[in-house]
């Protein structure tokens, strides 16, 4: 079923920019005749070419995981309390871009910060691409602002990093000995009424021989927080054989394609000017609170390009290091 809708799916947008392409040609061709249909063309020429991009942004989505859903993790750098207030902006901002895409989104594990923001917080996004598109965001991201949290309103630098994984099939064998887990129940942390305080229904999975470890709070039931904890250690145990794999395979010649967990990929600044930057594909955005308000896609979009080709998208020239 999931191979038949994504094949109408694909029969369906051939036949829409089929239409538009034709509703543009009998623009051209009354323009020739003398009308005055400037601005529908225009128009169309601007319709048909976002649309263009998001197929292309589909067809750029060839990896092996790439259609699968995904669970995104955030946590906050050093900082205290700006750092948390950053990391609770990027998962709002996540969380406006599921919405705006229709992918669904599950806060699956949160843990409120010391006064403001988010110690860190675990979200399974659901949806078909959701890993392909969000894997642009593994990373350590920059905020530049004027803190509302000093009084002297000085300028502060915080960090906080995300971290995507791809959400495996149930057919996908991966084998966790009953013994090789460590199972924690305890009491949940935050809103969700009584039942959630007094009752622990909250779980939390240690994988001993690779230290990985996941907890789930999200639910009222202790089954239903187990079988979600299961679920993500699954994926992040595949994760970490894929991760060994690469590695044992090759080294990335092009340190400008690396990935890492650790490496600063994006910049937003608020002050003394607003820009967002992606440091690896050069691409900037001035306007700051359209894309913290989930408006993400033309970034997605630009890392995707680059990854395939190396360069910006629109441009046809290599990125400079």
């Amino acid at each position: 079923m999931q191979d038949r809708k994504r094949l109408e799916n694909a029969i369906n947008e051939d036949a829409e920019v089929a239409g538009m392409t034709e509703e543009l040609d009998t623009f051209f061709e009354l323009g020739r005749e003398g009308e005055a249909v400037t601005a529908e063309i225009d128009a169309g020429l601007k319709k048909l070419t976002a649309r263009l991009e998001v197929l292309e942004t589909g067809m750029l989505l060839s990896g092996e995981n790439d259609g699968k859903s995904a669970i995104l993790t955030i946590h906050p750098g050093a900082g205290g309390t700006e750092s948390q207030d950053w990391a609770e902006m990027l998962l709002r901002m996540y969380l406006r871009w599921c919405e705006r895409n229709g992918y669904q989104a599950e806060i699956t594990d949160r843990l409120e910060g010391d006064g403001a923001g988010i110690k860190s917080a675990t979200v399974e996004i659901n949806g078909e691409n959701a890993y392909g598109m969000l894997q642009s965001e593994i990373g350590v991201h920059r905020l530049v602002r004027i803190s509302p949290f000093d009084a002297n309103a000085r300028r502060h630098t915080s960090f906080a990093s995300v971290f995507v994984i791809p959400m495996i099939d149930d057919d996908v064998d991966i084998d966790i000995k009953p013994d090789e887990l460590k199972i924690d129940v305890f009491r949940a942390s935050g809103a969700g009424g009584q039942h959630v305080n007094r009752t622990e229904s909250a779980v939390r999975f240690t994988h001993i021989p690779t230290g990985l470890v996941v907890q789930c709070q999200s639910e009222r039931s202790q089954h239903k927080n187990r079988a979600s904890a299961m679920k993500q250690m699954r994926a992040k145990l595949y994760e970490h054989e894929m991760a060994k794999r690469r590695v044992a395979e090759k080294k990335l010649e092009d340190s400008k394609m690396e990935i890492n967990f650790g490496s600063q990929i994006r910049s937003y600044v608020l002050a003394p000017y607003r820009m967002i930057k992606d440091h690896r594909t050069k691409k900037s955005i001035g306007d700051v609170d359209r894309v913290l308000d989930g408006d993400m896609n033309e970034l997605m979009h630009a890392f995707l390009v680059f990854k395939k080709t190396g360069k910006v998208a629109g441009d046809d020239k290599d990125i400079e290091d």
